[in-house]
């Protein structure tokens, strides 16, 4: 999968993209990551890339014409690839969204700086905005390196085991179970017995368990997305019962 990300500051990725997930990634040749500086496509000698709104107000606006150019270039290198705007305005990004991302052989995240780009920019080049949530950065930078990472992780053979994504949180529309390590005991504090049983069925069950637990206690909006199995609706009332119990 190839990505061209389009910014005002490429230097920004630089420690990023040489990081043990996607440093081996670039390596093993499953991705390929191209960092373009838009300022290379402006017009004038001073790489204008901003100037003021019309009609007022605070802030810089990025100008069409560097965009739309450095856009075009990369949409005549990728022909077919989507162009993705980092915005707050976007759509909050989803796992089901990433997952169908995922998949496509390529695309171009453009990063958004001051106030934003021109109108203009975004109704003629950019397919599709995409937020990382109801908050505001600098810059999209940061929200490129997040949909960059989440869509490598998901590229056969960037992790170092087949089924660690699958079993992230959200790949089932559920919070990820508990999870421990040695040692067994740590300052009295045990790990459930259940995680060292052997039993690969009942170790199942209870991280399943946990994970829909875990859900209706954090983000119970989740589970009105998704329909439950019936042993998954049954797991779910015996943690409910349980911990109202306790509680």
């Amino acid at each position: 999968m190839r990505f061209d990300v389009l910014t005002l500051f490429p230097e920004i990725f630089s420690g990023y993209v040489s990081q043990s997930l996607l440093s081996k990634a670039i390596e093993n040749g499953l991705v390929q990551i191209d960092l373009h500086d838009i300022r290379n496509w402006t017009l004038d000698k001073h790489q204008r890339v901003d100037d003021r709104p019309y009609g007022g107000g605070p802030g810089m606006l990025m100008k069409t014409e560097p965009l739309e150019l450095a856009i075009s270039a990369a949409r005549e290198a990728l022909p077919g690839a989507r162009v993705i705007y980092l915005t707050p305005q976007g759509k909050p990004l989803d796992q089901q969204r990433v997952n169908e991302l995922a998949v496509q052989e390529s695309v171009i995240l453009l990063c958004g700086r001051y106030e934003g780009v021109d109108e203009r920019v975004i109704e003629s080049q950019v397919d599709e905005e995409v937020s990382l949530g109801d908050f505001v950065l600098s810059g999209g930078e940061l929200a490129a390196m997040a949909c960059l990472d989440a869509m490598i992780r998901l590229q056969p053979g960037a992790l170092g085991h087949e089924d660690s994504a699958d079993q992230d949180s959200f790949m089932n529309g559920l919070l990820d179970c508990p999870h421990y390590t040695k040692p067994e005991d740590y300052t009295g504090k045990m790990v459930p017995p259940v995680l060292l049983s052997g039993d690969h069925e009942v170790i199942r069950v209870w991280r399943l368990k946990q994970s829909l637990g875990k859900t209706w206690q954090k983000r119970p909006d989740l589970l009105k997305k998704i329909k439950l199995t019936d042993e998954q609706q049954a797991l779910l009332q015996q943690f409910i019962s349980e911990n109202e119990t306790v509680s």
